[in-house]
């Protein structure tokens, strides 16, 4: 979430109104073997690709994301703004779900709520007992909700960003046994400075880690109680350029951690720290080429989920219908179109569909693959004096055969993919200063330039 100006108001007590915490790596279950992603949406102009309902994208790594429903929403809120950011997903104690949101619709900073949103689910299928939960009742946000359970006391606590006396965010904490009625609001953290996007994670050896944003950067705090104020600043701060809403994830398979950040520039990327020791509060980045993130995807909340769980919902929502190529040695950049000429360029940028890409059987042999422009899809990549470019289908054979390329495995990885020109079979496609051209390959940059990830 991306604060406006802090303002200076005072958050009293309120009767019967939760504070919402985000709970950063919730605990799995012995089944779970994938995750779901809960995000919304913002491009980089606020245009296309931008919408505030609740988006959810599955992976079985917790790393490589797959939208889900075409990444359209799955549910909007009907109530308050009438939208929604930073969803958070908790699996409860009986095994079903809830849904928590904030209850704004655009960037208005200057929209204070005191409502989040909320749902209720069995199976992240089907949403019901949708309502707006009031947290406090002074005339400020009410920011980033997440919850946890809280064993000690019996109930979920629902931590949040606002504003209390001391005039700065903070986070906050109410406590609920069913999301419909919740204690007065107390105060969980407060350092003595400006914090919001409280993420926890409960009960590592002993110890409660939560992690949050401060002054553009992602800190950590410990404390072996889950008592409001117990928590103490500890860790190393990371950040990639301006970064906001850590979630704190477990691997299932290893020992390894990953922290995610958010830039906060309308559609901002995802960038991923590792550790093997929450203990320690340092964090090592991760390669680019091991993650990606749903397009367009804004201040995620991610949830292990059992097999079951993760196949019902690709069943519901279905896969998508395009993919994206990532380039090897540059892991930020993607292949797209721009003035019909391709290239690969940093993500993100407009139109974002530019680098949305049909796989279809090759026109000139279906054992091969061409390339279909979703946002022009009468237009193909070919090559034409080896450089590659848009162009419309005419229906010739010399069209078919230049744009018809052979999938292999990649030239620098093998888990990866290179693509052999049909009429040309010793070019592959490859970039050159960031334009995609079919070109012989024998040097190992030549490799790497050759080589994508097809993904989403």
């Amino acid at each position: 979430m991306t604060p406006a100006p802090s303002r200076r108001l005072f958050l009293g007590a309120a009767a019967s109104v939760p504070l919402a915490l985000t709970l950063g790596a919730p605990a799995a279950h012995a089944a779970d073997s994938a995750y779901v992603m809960a995000y919304f949406t913002e491009s980089t102009s606020l245009g296309l690709g931008t919408d505030y309902g609740l988006h959810l994208a599955v992976s079985t790594d917790g790393l490589r994301w797959m939208p889900l429903n075409q990444n359209n929403p799955v549910v909007t809120p009907t109530e308050g703004a009438g939208g929604l950011r930073d969803p958070f997903i908790l699996r409860k104690q009986d095994g079903t779900f809830v849904v928590l949101a904030t209850d704004l619709k655009g960037t208005d900073w200057s929209y204070n709520s005191q409502y989040i949103h909320v749902w209720n689910s069995a199976d992240l299928r089907t949403f019901t007992g949708y309502h707006r939960l009031r947290l406090h009742d002074m005339t400020t946000h009410s920011w980033a909700p997440e919850a946890f359970w809280d064993a000690g006391r019996g109930r979920y606590g629902i931590l949040y960003s606002s504003v209390n006396s001391s005039g700065h965010n903070v986070i906050m904490v109410n406590y609920t046994t069913d999301f419909v009625t919740v204690s007065a609001p107390q105060v969980f953290f407060d350092p003595g400075y400006d914090v919001i996007d409280g993420n926890l994670t409960v009960g590592v050896n002993g110890v409660n880690y939560l992690y949050f944003k401060k002054d553009q950067t992602l800190v950590g705090a410990r404390s072996t109680t889950l008592a409001p104020g117990s928590f103490t600043p500890f860790s190393t701060g990371v950040a990639h350029g301006g970064t906001e809403a850590p979630t704190v994830v477990k691997s299932l398979t290893s020992g390894t951690w990953y922290l995610w950040g958010d830039t906060y520039t309308p559609n901002g990327v995802f960038y991923a720290w590792q550790s093997t020791d929450l203990a320690a509060g340092t964090w090592t980045a991760l390669d680019q080429r091991l993650y990606t993130q749903p397009v367009n995807s804004k201040h995620c909340g991610i949830q292990p989920i059992t097999s079951t769980v993760y196949d019902n919902l690709v069943a519901k929502w279905g896969a998508p219908a395009w993919n994206r190529l990532k380039s090897y040695n540059y892991p930020g950049r993607y292949v797209r179109h721009a003035n019909y000429v391709a290239r690969i360029d940093t993500y993100p940028f407009d139109l974002y569909t530019d680098a949305q890409w049909k796989l279809v059987p090759g026109l000139a042999d279906g054992s091969g693959v061409s390339f279909q422009s979703v946002n022009h899809p009468t237009r193909y990549l070919r090559h034409y004096n080896y450089e590659v470019r848009l162009d419309v289908n005419d229906g010739s054979s010399t069209f078919a055969a230049d744009a018809t390329f052979h999938r292999t495995a990649g030239l620098a990885d093998a888990n990866w993919s290179s693509f052999r020109s049909y009429n040309n079979p010793t070019r592959y496609l490859r970039h050159t200063d960031y334009v995609l051209r079919v070109d012989p390959v024998s040097t190992a940059t030549d490799r790497q330039d050759a080589t994508f990830h097809v993904g989403y």
